[in-house]
């Protein structure tokens, strides 16, 4: 009997779970609210300007490769990428800069360089990044951390030795302030915290491990933006037979006796066998599927960061910023402070700008630039986002005349502002915090929901609000990872049977 299978949301990890389970057979349905898919990662073009509106680095890219392998499609013929030579600029208020390049020796040289901060040491740094994350890494970002069987593997006791103490107990910047000298080069490494909407002050120094996916394995480009990943899982999708639903949101998710039944849809029941929501974890609880008490108990983990972006439509062209730059706050205690403890943004916050014309011309008109403007902000807690972003935009045209010394202002030519009010509308995300939980403390990783639903059978979840976490990479791996206990819960029922 073929199976029925439903998936809630087509973001990264709602598409990558749908085409594994229709290379099993299954047959796939799946359920979007908006008009397109891509979730949070989706795309605007006003005035000849194109912009990614949602993640905007692409990194190990062979999560993606080997989906498609196992799909028996060359990912080629879908999307094409190239490896950057650049991984970022750093503009310090101080006044130094950092390019940060692809070669790791040509990395460490230039922090000795601009910030005397020891080539070595910036070696060292990311050589234990390395051993931390292809051992530890491996085992939380590739396993359920909710199944015995992740911790009775032989692996597990051959991997924690590579975890000490300091990974443990003291905070990220704790760990980088012991590791590194230099201020700038702890607050360049304190930043990566920011990968899961944390604090670096706050998360544990284990989080030192996310470096090595930039310096050590690349960051990559891939033609025609962001949005083109988007575009590809989905044909690969439909090549594969899944079904889409557009502007089709799911109202509820049926259940009864413990097990899944399937979901209602414009006030119809649509049955299935299996469900996998890749919609915000607390949206599932809370609405789909009416257990306000275990909605309310993951409001215990403090809401990861938000943020307000601009998009600007720049007519100028900027030789001195490169695809990403980042231009860093002068007090980041007082930045992460003010997000997770005040629940407003500082004054002179951290700006991220991210170029993709500076890669491909025809995303902007001639002689002018496309600038993706980020600025982390607190989830939504009731603050008045029409004037906080007011604030936010004359702070950051403040920064980026004191550090470029141009007038930015006077060439934005086309704008588009998204906050959190608008992110959980658009995408469902409690209070618009963009990873669900943040990873405050040393214990959040085994915190963030599982993959699956312990008291209904045939439920799952994925992407970037349960384990192992958002951005695209671990979206990938989150619906590995529900699939890969899906497959193990189904070989059990026709033992069973």
């Amino acid at each position: 009997m073929e199976l029925k299978a439903i998936i809630i949301g087509s973001g990264v990890a709602g598409l990558a779970a749908a085409t594994r389970l229709a290379i099993q057979g299954i047959k796939v349905s799946v359920y979007e609210k908006n008009g397109v898919a891509g979730g949070k990662l989706g795309s605007i073009t006003n005035q000849g300007y194109q912009f990614d509106t949602g993640p905007s680095l692409f990194t190990e890219p062979y999560l993606l490769q080997s989906l498609f392998d196992e799909a028996g499609e060359r990912m080629e013929d879908y999307l094409t990428y190239e490896e950057c030579d650049e991984l970022c600029r750093y503009f310090f208020e101080s006044g130094k800069k950092i390019t940060a390049l692809a070669d790791i020796n040509h990395f460490a040289n230039e922090m000795e360089e601009q910030l005397d901060e020891s080539a070595e040491n910036i070696k060292q740094y990311l050589q234990n990044a390395e051993k931390l994350f292809n051992s530890v890494g491996d085992i939380f970002l590739n396993s359920s951390l909710h199944k015995r069987k992740t911790w009775f593997h032989r692996r597990v006791f051959k991997s924690l030795k590579q975890v000490k103490l300091q990974h443990l107990i003291n905070t990220l910047h704790e760990f980088n302030k012991v590791a590194l000298k230099s201020k700038e080069a702890v607050q360049l490494f304190d930043r990566y915290a920011t990968y899961n909407g944390s604090s670096p002050y706050k998360t544990p120094g284990m989080l030192s491990m996310i470096p090595h996916i930039e310096y050590n394995e690349g960051v990559y480009y891939p033609h025609g933006g962001m949005i083109k990943i988007i575009e590809a899982l989905q044909c690969l999708a439909e090549k594969k037979g899944v079904q889409f639903y557009f502007n089709t949101p799911v109202d509820r998710i049926i259940y009864s006796n413990g097990s899944v039944k399937g979901v209602v849809v414009n006030h119809q029941n649509i049955m299935a066998d299996i469900i996998i929501s890749n919609a915000d974890i607390y949206f599932t609880y809370d609405h789909l599927l009416g257990r306000k008490a275990q909605a309310k108990k993951l409001l215990r983990q403090p809401r990861s960061s938000s943020a307000v972006v601009f998009y600007w439509g720049i007519k100028k062209t900027f030789p001195a910023l490169g695809l990403h730059n980042i231009f860093f706050s002068n007090d980041y205690k007082a930045e992460f402070n003010a997000i997770f403890n005040k629940f407003s943004v500082y004054q002179d916050p951290t700006v991220y700008i991210n170029i993709t014309s500076k890669k491909e011309e025809g995303h902007a008109p001639a002689n002018s630039e496309n600038w993706f403007v980020m600025v982390n902000t607190p989830a939504h807690t009731g603050q008045h986002w029409e004037q906080i972003q007011q604030e936010i935009k004359a702070a950051v045209l403040k920064k980026l005349h004191r550090l470029l010394g141009e007038d930015v202002a006077a060439y934005i030519e086309f704008e588009q502002v998204l906050n959190p009010v608008l992110i959980a509308e658009q995408t469902w995300a409690k209070d618009g915090a963009l990873y669900g939980a943040a990873s405050n403390n040393k214990f959040s990783a085994f915190l963030r929901a599982p993959n699956f639903f312990k008291k209904i059978q045939g439920l799952y979840c994925c992407g970037g609000t349960v384990h192992p976490g958002g951005g695209i990479p671990l979206c990938l791996r989150s619906a590995k990872i529900s699939v890969d206990i899906l497959q193990q819960d189904l070989t059990k029922l026709n033992h069973r049977h």
